[in-house]
């Protein structure tokens, strides 16, 4: 167990220590986001108008554009295993006393506390763009942006632990990210499209996440927000959806990181 704990402390805080070293990281983690916010805004802002009584395209799209950051930073946690591993720093990590769950917790908790560093640098953004930004709100997007990190990051960590090179793991992640984000209903609702798409969709961790995120900053609005049948789903249900598929990837990228490394 203190192997575990140490492994965990010392590769988060490694993982830390390369993105506030890394100035263009952080500067390329918050200029992608704003970049949808502000073509996407106004290409289609004024074509789309209000989604919800008082809810403008870009007041709807900004909490998925803030879960598209999680999402993106989260996958990174992978990336750096597969960097460690090509260049030969894995190897010697794991002739460490530390302990391989230890590594991946580690690699997971880094790339949270990263999402949440980019979180909060986009949090300056949203009464610039209008949008409502109160104590209580930053208070409840903590816990579902640190859940939500760990279960993306999970998914990073797990498709790494069977990438051997960079460049593969990076073709198997653009496959993968615009999917995910496209079919979050970051840029539109997702029950108001054909139900083949509101399907796929629906099994898409992300789709919960930006909604939590949605519902933090907007509250329950009609037309907009995930239903499953007739049932709306609330915040409290999706965060415990989050959660449920967390525990689910990072235990899945646990077992699958020991089993290949």
């Amino acid at each position: 167990m203190t192997e575990i704990v140490r492994g965990t402390w010392v590769v988060a805080y490694r993982e830390l220590l390369r993105f506030v070293n890394e100035r263009s990281r952080i500067i390329s983690s918050l200029a992608f986001p704003l970049m949808f916010l502000v073509i996407f805004g106004a290409g289609f802002g004024q074509i789309i108008g209000s989604l919800a009584p008082g809810v403008d395209f870009i007041a709807f799209m900004y909490p998925g554009i803030v879960a598209q950051a999680v999402l993106t930073s989260s996958l990174f946690a992978g990336v750096s295993v597969v960097w460690d591993r090509e260049f030969g720093f894995l190897r010697e990590i794991l002739v460490a006393p530390i302990g391989r769950t230890g590594i991946v917790l580690g690699k997971a908790i880094g790339a949270t506390v990263t999402a949440m560093l980019q979180v909060l640098l986009m949090l300056v953004l949203a009464p610039i763009l209008g949008v409502e930004l109160r104590l209580d709100i930053v208070l409840e997007l903590i816990p579902v942006v640190v859940i939500l990190a760990l279960g993306l990051s999970g998914l990073g960590i797990l498709i790494a632990s069977f990438m051997t090179s960079q460049q593969g793991f990076q073709l198997v992640i653009q496959l993968l990210i615009f999917p995910l984000i496209f079919l979050a209903g970051v840029f539109f609702p997702v029950d108001n499209v054909p139900d083949w798409l509101a399907v796929i969709s629906k099994v898409n961790p992300l789709t919960y996440g930006g909604d939590a995120i949605r519902q933090i900053f907007l509250g329950t609005l009609p037309g907009i927000g995930v239903t499953i049948g007739d049932h709306r789903v609330m915040l409290i249900e999706e965060i415990a959806i989050i959660g449920g598929l967390g525990v689910l990837l990072l235990g899945s990228a646990v077992v699958a990181f020991n089993r290949r490394d």
